[in-house]
């Protein structure tokens, strides 16, 4: 059976070039491994870059759309299968549920929400699958600062290790994909 990632980025065009970079070589890894994106569906930013990439290199894309992209005529092109949602509330739900593990590559405020939505919901028990904060020369370092922070503090239930793991090439991705889902 096919595994399955769920990947968080920016939808941003105006970001520096080595995320554009590492967002295809994510994808390429993921097609030439027979894992599937699932992603937000947008035609814009690291979400087009990651799905180019994995098309390119013959894999399979499964986009998570919700209402006002579609509104908004911002639909990528490259999507295999399509799931429709109302909101961004339902589309993290399906992306849980139609993914092995989560990754989230550089983002904005959207890559944070749905960081935490997912975390939030595996500290109290609806799920155990993993959020990859995807380390894009030390994007997430400050956040993983403050997450462990609030481990040590006594402000996040259980160990940050079960719901949070880190990477920053592929071959990493590969290996926590390889634990998580076996």
């Amino acid at each position: 059976m096919r595994k399955a990632i769920a990947v968080f980025c920016s939808a941003a065009q105006q970001i520096d070039k080595k995320y554009f970079e590492e967002a295809a070589a994510v994808g390429r890894w993921m097609a030439d491994n027979d894992v599937s994106l699932v992603y937000g569906g947008a035609e814009m930013g690291l979400m087009e870059e990651i799905a180019k990439s994995v098309k390119q290199h013959g894999g399979h894309v499964v986009g998570v759309v919700p209402t006002k992209l579609r509104e908004r005529g911002a639909v990528s092109q490259l999507i295999d299968d399509i799931i429709y949602c109302n909101n961004l509330s339902e589309r993290k739900d399906i992306m849980l549920e139609q993914s092995d593990l989560l990754v989230a590559l550089p983002g904005g405020i959207g890559t944070l929400d749905e960081v935490f939505h997912i975390m939030g919901a595996a500290t109290i028990g609806y799920h155990h699958k993993k959020v990859v904060l995807y380390n894009v020369e030390g994007f997430w370092d400050a956040c993983i600062d403050m997450l462990k922070k609030m481990s040590t503090e006594g402000f996040i239930r259980g160990n940050l290790n079960d719901f949070l793991r880190v990477a920053s090439k592929p071959e990493e991705l590969a290996r926590i994909l390889e634990e998580e889902t076996y």
